[in-house]
């Protein structure tokens, strides 16, 4: 707190900016691919805004990203390695963010930015982990990991059209496709700011081209069914390539959507006189959503190998930057973005807790070359992270990898190293850890240094967070299958919420069950409600998929708030939402 202090102090001395302090346009996309643009080599997936983006600002070659979305969104905003963070996993209580992180929204608000976030977050839907809570002083997003995931309002009932989302943390119709929504309101804000004199922090981050695939651009499909995507699947069997076929249509839909938008955002920077001096960073969060085209790599989302963690790294500032900018033989990664970003507004006394650097220097050199460092990466599923499991380092020419399986939560035996020269074999086809065996004993002694101290920062603090009842920030709290421990996403698998009631009350409780789930209407069904050593039981309609709990005196505390439904024969059936009102 201290440091925090003292840091924001030096921001008040040290924010003597003009008036002309760069707006920021961070933009990610949700599972698109790194040979998903035309720029990369791709002629079926058409992207002609970004192909333009990369003529108009600098390219990023060499940039890594973890293999799936919630840790590289944690190391996206606090510029840390997400396991850190408390955030190692993307459901199950184990993407939430721990609340003392100080991000990069906080950051650019202290800084006198205006903040706004369009789209996904899937850092913690309740209180105190939502983005108002996190440094966003304007939100419109969904909830959790996506449109049609179990965060979803039940009557959202998965659209991407017309979807119910949430407009500063309040539940609001819309009108259109997810991604115009978000790209329009994100113009709407950057308006106001611009009539207000501010300088402004726009977080787009649109959740194309994410599954499911059952809502997408019409128009854009249409013409998307008519081409033939075999050129870009991998290990895709003759029997399957319709299917896929038809999935890749919907996919490139979404992407072209995507690309579409971002040519109506250049449009109205120019309109509103500010492309000079925004600047507009553009990325993927991890590899694609399907086995496709990934360039000279291989590998899919929630896989180690290149194809798995690298994403193109587009920026535009006509005013800092020079066009037509590569840089190509620097390794960087998400967790550089914020400290890269606050050099560019000027902020210069920077957090001590950083993992990553600014890499501003050498978008403005690209012919000079950064202090050689290692960048490790580790996912794979669980409460924590196991020592050697599912893990890389990326060390100038060299890749040691351990591709042991991401949705194992460990590994049996010792560990099976894969090393890469990828300077020579970018496809990391050939293994060289038996003939460079010093090379390998270097980077795992990186790799030992680096998982001591992650995995020993929050020892004293167990995860997942606990999740606040608090009337005066949140009334009702809704808690979803997103962050239910030990759940499963399955109906018939129990789980359990950690949850502190800041204020003794009377509450209301509702279990809501997904409308899709079905349940046999001819039974009796029991909700039981188990809150620490106490339970509670009410009638569950079956066919309203409801039940409420009313005027429950619940004292100040925390607890684990189990929710579960139970038919007169025994069958154990998950809730959906747990909907928890402070009267």
């Amino acid at each position: 707190m201290i440091f925090r202090l003292l840091w924001l102090f030096a921001l008040g001395i040290g924010l003597c900016y003009g008036a002309e302090r760069p707006n920021v346009i961070l933009v990610m996309t949700d599972d698109q691919g790194y040979g998903d643009f035309g720029f990369m080599g791709n002629d079926l997936i058409k992207t002609p805004e970004l192909d333009a983006m990369v003529q108009r600002g600098a390219i990023w070659s060499e940039f890594y990203v973890s293999p799936v979305c919630s840790p590289t969104r944690a190391c996206l905003m606090t510029g840390r390695y997400n396991h850190r963070t408390k955030c190692i996993d993307t459901y199950l209580g184990r993407s939430m963010m721990s609340t003392d992180e100080y991000t990069l929204a906080e950051a650019l608000r202290d800084a006198g930015y205006a903040t706004g976030i369009f789209g996904k977050w899937h850092l913690g839907d309740n209180y105190p982990m939502r983005p108002s809570d996190q440094g966003f002083e304007y939100s419109f997003i969904h909830k959790g990991g996506g449109l049609g995931q179990p965060a979803d309002p039940r009557d959202n009932a998965s659209r991407y059209t017309d979807a119910l989302l949430f407009e500063n943390d309040r539940e609001v119709e819309t009108r259109g496709y997810c991604t115009d929504v978000f790209f329009g309101r994100s113009f709407s804000f950057m308006e106001k700011c611009r009539q207000d004199g501010k300088p402004f922090f726009v977080y787009l981050a649109p959740n194309a081209p994410h599954s499911p695939f059952h809502d997408v651009p019409v128009e854009l499909y249409n013409k998307y069914k008519k081409v033939d995507f075999s050129g870009i699947m991998v290990g895709i069997k003759e029997g399957q390539r319709a299917i896929e076929n038809d999935k890749l249509a919907r996919i490139a839909a979404m992407i072209t959507n995507i690309d579409d938008n971002m040519g109506k955002l250049f449009k109205r920077l120019d309109r509103m006189g500010v492309t000079e001096n925004t600047i507009v960073i553009f990325l993927t969060d991890n590899g694609p959503n399907t086995r496709r085209y990934v360039g000279r790599f291989r590998g899919k989302k929630s896989e180690l190998y290149e194809g798995g963690v690298r994403t193109p790294l587009l920026i535009q500032w006509p005013g800092g930057i020079k066009q037509g900018t590569k840089v190509k033989h620097s390794v960087a990664a998400h967790i550089d973005l914020m400290p890269t970003v606050l050099a560019v507004c000027g902020v210069e006394d920077l957090p001590q807790n950083l993992d990553g650097r600014s890499i501003l220097s050498q978008l403005k050199a690209p012919y000079t070359s950064m202090e050689e460092r290692p960048i490790i990466i580790q996912y794979h599923r669980g409460d924590e992270i196991s020592k050697y499991h599912s893990c890389m380092v990326r060390r100038g020419k060299w890749k040691l990898v351990h591709p042991s399986g991401t949705q194992r939560e460990s590994f049996v035996g010792e560990p099976k190293w894969e090393l890469y020269d990828l300077e020579k074999d970018p496809g990391e086809v050939n293994d060289l850890s038996v003939s460079h065996p010093d090379v390998v004993a270097e980077l795992v002694a990186i790799y030992e240094a680096w998982y001591t101290d992650v995995s020993s920062e929050r020892k004293d603090q167990p995860s997942p967070p606990y999740i606040l009842i608090d009337k005066d920030k949140e009334n009702p709290s809704v808690l979803t299958w997103q962050d239910m421990i030990e759940g499963t996403w399955r109906p018939n698998k129990v789980g359990f919420y950690k949850v502190d009631f800041v204020h003794d009350g009377r509450y209301d409780i509702r279990f809501e069950g997904a409308h899709q789930h079905k349940m046999d209407a001819n039974k009796k069904w029991t909700a039981i409600l188990q809150l620490g050593k106490k339970s509670y039981s009410a009638p569950f309609d079956p066919e309203r998929k409801l039940a409420i709990f009313e005027a429950l005196s619940i004292p100040a505390g925390k607890y684990t708030l189990k929710p579960k439904v139970v038919s007169d024969d025994g069958e154990e059936w998950s809730v959906y939402h747990t909907r928890i009102l402070h009267r």
